[in-house]
């Protein structure tokens, strides 16, 4: 059973997403919060598989409390918000959130989305990735990454998770099994310690592996 907060300032919205949720056997609501502060707080009470996040909240926001869910607990952080152009979308990631949709977003890819997170990967599409590169470029952080210890051919691997790849796309370009893809990957979140994929793709930018132009 994956178990789910739901985070939104609209009790509405709440509601629906509970209801969605709950109404997959193998998934289920454990609580609910209105503001960030709440959602620290219920995350640390239920300790839940995944959160669905709002962004645009009073007092404290999605952000603030995604980077204190992550760094304090285990649970997933899948973030939800009404715009496409959402300009906190990159600050959501470095915060550890594991994954990005809209509001808007079809029930049935909702689910799907809460699974995937909950199983360790990252909902990461290329959209998004275009979006994290954009923003790395006109804002770009601290080289606070290293990459000692990673293996060209790792590199080769995280420069394309960076490009958006998925692991047949990166099996394709670097002829690789699926089984070697998926240890070259492990390798890169356990030395980067990385939560998932959405998180080296954040390391393959601040280490400055990848630019904008690459």
């Amino acid at each position: 059973m994956i178990s789910v907060v739901v985070v939104d300032d609209q009790a509405l919205l709440r509601g629906s997403f509970r209801v969605l949720v709950d109404s997959e056997p193998d998934l289920r609501v454990v609580g609910e919060a209105g503001d960030g502060a709440e959602a620290v707080s219920v995350v640390r009470e239920v300790s839940p598989d995944v959160v669905l996040m709002d962004i645009r909240m009073p007092g404290v926001d999605g952000i603030a409390a995604t980077r204190e869910i992550c760094s304090s607990s285990t649970a997933r952080v899948l973030i939800l918000t009404t715009f496409d152009l959402d300009e906190y979308v990159y600050s959501a990631l470095r915060a550890g959130a594991s994954g990005f949709l809209l509001k808007d977003t079809p029930p049935a890819d909702v689910l799907a989305a809460v699974r995937v997170v909950a199983a360790g990967d990252a909902l990461l599409a290329p959209s998004v990735t275009r979006r994290l590169v954009a923003e790395f470029s006109r804002t770009p952080e601290p080289r606070t990454v290293r990459l000692d210890g990673i293996t060209e051919r790792e590199q080769d691997v995280l420069m394309l998770i960076a490009r958006g790849s998925s692991n047949s796309e990166i099996m394709a370009e670097l002829h690789l099994s699926p089984g070697t893809v998926k240890t070259h990957i492990g390798r890169l979140l356990h030395k980067l310690q990385a939560r998932d994929r959405a998180q080296l793709v954040i390391a393959a930018y601040e280490s400055g592996l990848v630019t904008a132009r690459s």
